[in-house]
């Protein structure tokens, strides 16, 4: 096979991934609407304003296109991926292989000739769908999970959906009927939602709904309210019609199609880009036609048919929320509330901590995802000098992010580490010191096999798996609602976005070895299955997460500070319940030393021997490693 040429992927491609952590890209999204409350911020007995269940979340985020095929009549024919990145049609095209070598080129995309590497990547579709998360909702359960955050399922061309076609309808490649569904919704005004159908694809995220709340598992979904795809109903009828559509005041067009004078139709796309034109926004936010329809769109997941809110999605995770004026936020928050006031609405808001502050005050989202956890969980356990931080620093900068919320929103952030928009832990753990993750746009570049030739690509290995233990340990014991990104639990690596959108591994699904570099070389065989000891740890620490109300709901104190034996550990104490977390990042094992304050502690991940002298217990602590010790 022919060396691959390997260019950076389209920013199209890069599914709301570039709020770069700078001013840069914030020029893009000008932060000029007032974030003032328009009123009194509306709180509960507690003098909270968050959804008391969101405390208790464990989320899990799925990527539909790549979780699970559970119904391969459904599969996308070439004809439903028109209109995504790359924009050449391919001359040979098919469902790719679920189990094949993630770089090495099938066939088919041989017979393209194409020598980039990325096209190839992002034309793929491996079959996922609803009925594939349906199938593994009891997976979902069995480890843990009580809340689900689905990436985009509107229907779209692209793999990852965030150029959406409609917000009121799923993809019906998703659901069991593609030409039944499209049939369908050809016949109704987008304008009027009295016309609106529900489709067979629609039927079943019902469907998942209901099985997923039947379990105890919330579900919410993605809302994409900046822009949509150049296949939507507004835009192709935009196109068509120019000034005599009515949707010509949805989008900012900079000029329309004139061939008398030559005038060419011009908009604005997206940070830039065409393929994913932007809703048009006064000092209010979105104008009155995208938001009369994002209002109704809404309405429709949240209170299906008019059933009621138990029949709809458990609220929203906003995508590039920063890029939509305050205002919109405000309001339609209201509108949210007024739907489910136990609805939980978050936020993309990759951002420095004192510019997330105005999205959270009460009247806008509930939590966001907590990058900035992830950014200072690295700093701390992964990085190498220079980017590295001590104990101390650690202990400093956590106090920081949790003072810098409203009352109880500390516990509802999402604090994740991958997702996306990232390199998957495993990947980042083996490239550490390449960057720092803070430094957003910078760090996306670096993690991408397109843009950094020396990103490796290989597994990680033992030592990198135990760091990744290490940061489970925190990050399920921690203040927060913890999310884990598909297949991370299994040990699944990969390069920032497309490498982390790899099809989920499970044990029913035969897989090659990974031998196949991006350039198409070959390199030691990595073996692809499902790593039992970590999916176990998980379980583990989600266990005792659920089990333990402190670990949810308790209040945090600082415990141990050592910064010459790299220690740190915290207390959580709820009602009468203390549970403390003693975090060894050191390179050897540490005793420790504590005040029993006349109880007896004892230690649950590993049944860690603890010796009692006096009013004091030790334990020794393994190489990073961690300790979870409950009061008796």
């Amino acid at each position: 096979m022919p060396k691959l040429i390997l260019k950076p992927l389209l920013v199209a491609c890069i599914a709301a991934t570039t709020l770069l952590y700078s001013s840069h890209t914030l020029a893009y999204c000008p932060q000029t609407s007032d974030p003032s409350p328009k009123g009194p911020i509306a709180l509960n007995e507690q003098g909270e304003f968050v959804p008391g269940w969101a405390k208790s979340a464990v989320w899990y985020q799925v990527f539909p296109e790549r979780f699970r095929d559970g119904d391969p009549s459904n599969n996308p024919r070439v004809a439903d991926i028109a209109g995504a990145d790359p924009v050449e049609e391919p001359k040979v095209w098919q469902v790719h292989p679920w189990g094949s070598d993630w770089y090495k080129l099938q066939p088919y995309e041989v017979q393209n000739g194409e020598p980039e590497l990325w096209k190839h990547l992002l034309r793929r579709r491996y079959g996922g769908d609803l009925q594939g998360v349906i199938d593994k909702l009891d997976y979902i359960k069995d480890m843990g999970f009580n809340a689900i955050y689905l990436n985009p399922v509107f229907d779209a061309p692209s793999l990852h959906k965030y150029d959406g076609a409609s917000f009121h309808h799923i993809d019906p490649n998703f659901g069991p009927d593609p030409d039944g569904d499209r049939a369908l919704m050809a016949k109704e005004n987008p304008l009027d939602p009295a016309t609106w159908v529900w489709t067979k694809a629609d039927e079943l995220a019902l469907e998942l709904i209901k099985q997923a709340k039947q379990r105890g598992i919330r579900v919410i979904f993605d809302g994409v309210f900046n822009h949509m795809g150049i296949n939507s109903f507004a835009f192709q009828h935009l196109k068509q019609h120019q000034q005599d559509s009515p949707y010509k005041d949805w989008f900012t067009v900079h000029s329309f199609r004139d061939e008398k004078t030559g005038t060419e139709f011009s908009y604005e796309g997206w940070f830039g880009v065409s393929s994913l034109p932007e809703f048009k926004e006064d000092e209010n936010g979105l104008v009155a036609g995208p938001r009369d329809y994002i209002f109704a769109a809404t309405e429709r997941w949240m209170n299906p048919k008019g059933k009621g809110a138990e029949y709809g999605i458990d609220g929203w995770r906003l995508d590039v929320a920063f890029c939509v004026a305050h205002g919109f936020w405000k309001d339609w928050r209201l509108h949210v509330k007024n739907l489910n006031p136990q609805a939980y609405i978050t936020a993309e808001l990759v951002m420095p901590p004192e510019l997330v502050k105005p999205y959270l005050q009460g009247d806008e989202f509930d939590g966001e995802m907590n990058y900035n956890f992830a950014f200072t969980a690295a700093e701390f356990m992964f990085n190498p000098p220079p980017h590295s931080i001590t104990a101390s620093e650690f202990d400093t900068k956590l106090a920081e992010m949790r003072a810098l919320y409203p009352k109880g929103v500390a516990y509802v952030t999402q604090n994740l580490f991958g997702s996306h928009d990232s390199n998957r832990i495993g990947s980042h753990i083996v490239n550490r010191g390449i960057g720092n993750f803070r430094d957003w746009g910078k760090y996306f570049e670096l993690s991408q096999v397109g843009n950094n030739p020396d990103y490796q690509v290989r597994k990680p290995n033992a030592a990198e798996i135990r760091l990744q233990q290490l940061f489970v340990i925190f990050q399920m014991t921690y203040v927060g609602a913890p999310m884990v990104y598909y297949g991370d639990e299994v040990g699944m690596w990969g390069a920032n976005d497309p490498d982390d959108r790899k099809p989920m591994i499970w044990e029913d699904i035969k897989y090659e070895d990974e031998v196949t570099n991006p350039d198409g070389s070959k390199r030691p065989a990595d073996k692809v299955a499902v790593n039992k000891e970590l999916q176990q740890h998980y379980r583990k620490l989600i266990q005792l997460r659920n089990t333990l109300p402190a670990l949810q709901l308790g209040d945090f104190s600082t415990l141990l500070v050592d910064d010459k034996n790299n220690l740190y550990g915290f207390e959580r104490q709820y009602q009468q319940q203390r549970v403390r977390v003693i975090l060894n990042n050191s390179d050897k094992p540490q005793q420790v030393t504590l005040n029993r304050d006349q109880l007896n502690w004892q230690e649950q991940l590993d049944q860690l021997p603890v010796t009692v002298n006096g009013d004091t217990l030790r334990l020794t602590i393994p190489a990073k490693w961690g300790a979870v010790l409950v009061a008796q």
